[in-house]
């Protein structure tokens, strides 16, 4: 399925405007703003342009479709709706319609009409095609018909775990646990039923099955103690020896919005967002309680950069809903996204009040206050998340990292290096703690060779991290080993060639080795490089009093050793 299928509406838009007649000032006017609003994802306001230019040319086919794709991103299927019957009717071929079109046939029960439109040749796309025919086949009525479809989809190559998990759900909507849990034991499901979801909807059909006590050891070995409020749920009602309802899918309506909710989750991390986006609009349009695609919807907002839409998305999801937090969570990041920290801010304290018991709102509230550098405030918000784990386990460790941060910019240096040892005895290995660590006591002039050996097993995880790679060359010059700290210097600069204090570094790494020219030119290019937000780290005066007298002057200013000294040691 082409990623960018969508994109090229927009190139063809650009490729098309002689075709728009006359050049009308109103008709050109709106296109070039709609086309605009387009590249810049803002779909409101496209499709209030793209509306207006159909006014003055009502057939042009490349405004058709643009306006269905600016109002199906923003959700409005019953406004694109309209313009897609108008595209059908007028014997325009587009997938985009399509995909409007059998969501209006699916929310209206007409499947009959929608096997009739299947029949086409790529009327959405093969994968697509093929489970709408079997959950349409299933909506008239006909479930063997409906069993054979998905059968046939599961042949095509890298479609059989899409297809048998739908025929589990497809079996399971109509009472046949015994069928579905049956495709589930063959493992046929491949990484479908490793989803979050997919295992959910398992643990629904073992409970069926009078199995709880099989459904509460797989959702603990699977998911651990550490368990949001739905799991909370499940878990509780299987330890108390109640059967699950079978939630996930109880229609054909269900089952064709679980199609574009599963395929857009497969899409999440291969495609454009906005590509992605068009499927879970349509899962949200046929299940408007699916959880699941709205907070889906959300993020990709999110990632486009519409933090207004993004946190509407979020705002949606109800107090009493068992992922309200994960949707809070969501929209206090789009506030802080789109500026507004002290909003985001109060929607975490808030949450916290609601939903004290979830070690994660307190870690997030703990992240942003250390962005906004409260660290005091952030200090204790991470103490209320851990004071949440009845005992140590591996994920704690970036709270502890988290906590040696904030304790680091105190000026707690002893309470900081206790929780960064603490991390790393959770997790030996992780690369952030042995950078954040050994380039401090770098920076500290502390356990040098501590330092190095930490710092180079963060590299040897991390070779492409320029921060980490930059921490290496940073310790070997500290520990005056000067022509080997040029090589990991310079290979930070190639991967991260705009940061102003891995280019100062670099400079100081060529004054120490007689290239002072090249010192010169990259202090020049750090201070170039530095803005607001790099300021403080990056010290623009220090470099500029580098460029007037040279480093050794500066280090003799600062009261630091001069670099034949460090050499020679």
């Amino acid at each position: 399925m082409a990623s960018h299928l969508f994109r090229s509406i927009t190139l063809s838009a650009l490729l098309a405007t002689a075709s728009l007649p006359g050049h009308a000032e109103g008709l050109s006017g709106s296109y070039l703003a709609a086309r605009q609003a387009s590249y810049d994802s803002d779909f409101e306001a496209a499709a209030q342009y793209y509306t207006r230019a159909l006014i003055r040319d009502s057939g042009n086919p490349v405004l058709l479709e643009n306006a269905v794709l600016a109002f199906l991103s923003l959700g409005k299927l019953e406004n694109a709706l309209p313009i897609a019957r108008r595209m059908d009717d007028g014997g325009m071929q587009s997938q985009l319609a399509n995909m409007v079109l059998a969501a209006g046939l699916v929310h209206d029960g007409a499947f009959d009409d929608l096997l009739g439109r299947l029949g086409d040749e790529g009327f959405v796309g093969p994968l697509v095609d093929g489970l709408l025919t079997a959950w349409s086949e299933i909506g008239r009525g006909d479930m063997s018909a409906g069993l054979a479809a998905f059968d046939v989809v599961a042949k095509q190559p890298g479609l059989g775990g899409f297809a048998a998990f739908h025929k589990a759900l497809a079996l399971a909507s109509v009472g046949d646990f015994e069928g579905a849990e049956a495709i589930y034991a063959t493992g046929d499901l491949n990484g479908v039923q490793m989803t979050r979801r997919g295992i959910m909807a398992r643990l629904e059909i073992m409970s069926q099955l009078d199995r709880n006590n099989e459904a509460l050891a797989m959702l603990d070995d699977l998911f651990g103690g550490d368990l949001d409020p739905a799991l909370r749920q499940m878990r509780a009602a299987l330890d108390a020896g109640e059967v699950l309802p079978f939630t996930h899918v109880t229609s054909a309506a269900d089952g064709v919005a679980e199609v574009f909710y599963s395929l857009a989750s497969a899409l999440r991390n291969e495609a454009n967002a906005d590509y992605t986006l068009l499927y879970s609009r349509v899962a949200e349009f046929l299940r408007p309680g699916l959880t699941d695609a709205r907070l889906l919807t959300a993020e990709l907002l999110e990632t486009l950069g519409r933090y207004e839409l993004a946190t509407e998305a979020y705002r949606q999801i109800p107090a009493d809903n068992p992922s309200f937090h994960a949707a809070e969570l969501g929209r206090s990041e789009a506030l802080r996204q789109s500026g507004k920290t002290e909003a985001a801010i109060e929607v975490l304290e808030q949450l916290a009040r609601t939903h004290g018991d979830l070690p994660v709102v307190h870690t997030a509230l703990g992240d942003l206050l250390r962005q906004e550098k409260d660290f005091a405030g952030a200090v204790a918000a991470y103490d209320r998340a851990l004071n949440l784990y009845d005992e140590a386990e591996e994920r704690q460790w970036f709270i502890y990292y988290a906590r040696g941060i904030s304790y680091e910019r105190m000026g707690d240096w002893p309470r900081a290096e206790a929780d960064f040892r603490a991390a790393l005895e959770l997790s030996p290995e992780q690369p952030q703690v042995l950078n954040y660590l050994g380039y401090t006591m770098v920076e500290k002039k502390i356990k040098l060779d501590e330092a190095l050996d930490m710092i180079e097993r963060a590299v040897a995880a991390r070779p492409d991290s320029g921060y980490i790679v930059d921490s290496l060359g940073w310790v070997l010059f500290r520990l005056g080993r000067f022509e080997e700290a040029v090589e990991p210097m310079e290979r930070a600069t190639e991967l991260m060639p705009v940061d102003p204090v891995v280019n100062d570094h670099l400079g100081d790494v060529y004054w120490a080795v007689g290239r002072q020219l090249e010192a010169e030119f990259q202090w020049r290019r750090a201070l170039s490089f530095v803005d607001e937000e790099t300021a403080e780290e990056a010290k623009p005066d220090r470099i500029r009093r580098k460029l007037e007298v040279g480093l050794d002057v500066v280090l003799q200013e600062e009261g630091a050793p001069p670099l034949q000294v460090a050499n020679d040691g």
